[in-house]
């Protein structure tokens, strides 16, 4: 699986116009915490459906999306956040130690 980099926010429209699941990973490169956030979901990303979007971003140079992503779907900003979006709305919205894609998983296969 590879990551879709979040760097436009016409891309913000696009996952929201988008029927079906897409995947938000929001990342601090300057967070230790993140880091390891982010380790530990590509650890095990590829047991996420193989057609479902991963999309990434650097929260550092790339606020504006960021805030753009907290208004757009309703969610309070976080980093490290993961976002799952079904048909334009998010239906999981977790941070820091409560990333989880085996969590990711049952909510796309619910």
């Amino acid at each position: 699986m590879e990551w879709i980099g979040l760097s436009t926010t016409a891309q913000i429209g696009e996952i929201k116009a988008k029927s079906g699941f897409s995947v938000v990973f929001k990342h601090s490169t300057r967070c230790s915490i993140s880091l390891m956030a982010k380790r530990n979901f590509e650890l095990d990303w590829q047991a996420i459906p193989e057609n479902t979007p991963l999309y990434f971003l650097d929260l550092i140079n790339h606020r504006d999306i960021s805030a753009l992503i907290a208004e757009t779907f309703q969610v309070h900003h976080e980093s490290p956040q993961v976002l799952l979006i079904k048909d334009g709305e998010c239906i999981l919205d977790n941070s820091h130690g409560d990333i989880s894609v085996e969590e990711i998983v049952e909510a796309i296969k619910a």
